[in-house]
């Protein structure tokens, strides 16, 4: 009888399956590229995993913004916001690391996604991104 594999889990943050809508804004070189709406996979503290309806580059920075299951005092819909990197990709399923996260109170009714504007918290996530690298190689 053959042995079988173990998948060894090299997470060190426990990974809950949780499917919720998310929004998405894509930013390189200060500019956002793209947006886009998709799903969640699972989500852990430390990252978060998701599907839309393209690949994404790996090492891309991105803002995720996922519809919160909870009610702030019973009546008010929450999203959290997730500023991270793309770590990896297969197919259209994508996960980033989480380097930074807030919650916000949502607009009671959700607003049509925009064509694709600047964005200066996500410019100013990315920002610092840049400064800790420069510190990193210099």
């Amino acid at each position: 009888m053959p042995e079988e594999k173990k998948q060894i889990e090299r997470r060190s943050k426990t990974r809950f399956p949780i499917h919720r809508d998310l929004r998405y804004k894509l930013l390189r070189d200060d500019v956002i590229l793209e947006s886009g709406i998709g799903e969640t996979i699972d989500m852990a503290s430390g990252g978060v995993a998701f599907q839309i309806d393209r690949p994404l580059v790996v090492g891309a920075i991105v803002e995720l913004s996922i519809s919160w299951p909870a009610l702030l005092d019973d009546s008010c819909a929450m999203r959290l916001i997730v500023f991270g990197r793309i770590v990896r990709v297969g197919g259209n399923r994508s996960a980033c690391r989480v380097d930074k996260y807030e919650f916000r109170t949502q607009a009671r009714v959700l607003q049509p996604i925009l064509a694709v504007r600047n964005d200066s918290m996500l410019q100013r996530f990315a920002g610092s991104v840049r400064k800790e690298n420069m510190k990193a190689a210099g």
